[in-house]
């Protein structure tokens, strides 16, 4: 989770496909100036008015995420949690990303992984929209990004009765596999 990953002194975030906010206003509790983006207008009204009712202020932006300009060396957190791109837009958008990291800065990604798809629960089911964390290290690394972390972490998902993989309709707990990647611009 994003909430393991920052050992940094709040800065400058973005929160990319932010959603209804969560990881935005978590990060704002703890001193951050965010940005949240999201295409969905819905989701970004929410978000708002969740931080609105704690007292927070974020800057939240409804856009397009492939043309939206990330800009470059402006933010000392760039937050891509569960936003899963197809091969053929990924690779554009995490090199967007890794610019878009300044100096000191960290881009953390949490997401499923490709070897969710087999051996664990949940998540896109379409191999062309995940990756793994040695892919994510081979990119950020020739681009200029010191990696710090990446790796396979298993995740327990509980399950409502009647949707486990077990015998009867109890709750069941399930593992799904994602990854986390940390990488860091040098100072």
């Amino acid at each position: 989770e994003l909430v393991d990953e920052l050992d940094v002194a709040p800065g400058r975030a973005i929160d990319l496909a932010c959603g209804e906010g969560r990881n935005a206003v978590w990060l704002a509790q703890r001193g951050w100036q965010v940005t949240g983006v999201d295409f969905s207008a819905v989701g970004v009204a929410r978000g708002r008015a969740g931080a609105e009712a704690v007292g927070l202020d974020l800057d939240w932006v409804v856009a397009d995420l492939a043309t939206w300009p990330l800009g470059d060396e402006v933010w000392d957190l760039v937050a891509h949690v569960y936003l899963h791109w197809p091969t053929s837009e990924r690779e554009l958008f995490l090199r967007r990303c890794a610019a878009a990291v300044a100096p000191g800065g960290s881009l953390v990604i949490v997401g499923h992984d490709r070897e969710n798809i087999a051996n664990g629960h949940g998540g896109p089911q379409d191999p062309d929209l995940l990756t793994t964390p040695d892919e994510q290290r081979a990119l950020f690394e020739a681009v200029g990004l010191e990696v710090v972390r990446a790796e396979r972490v298993t995740r327990a998902v509980t399950l409502e009765p009647g949707h486990g993989v077990g015998p009867g309709d109890a709750w069941s707990i399930v593992d799904a596999i994602d990854h986390v990647m940390v990488a860091r611009r040098p100072r």
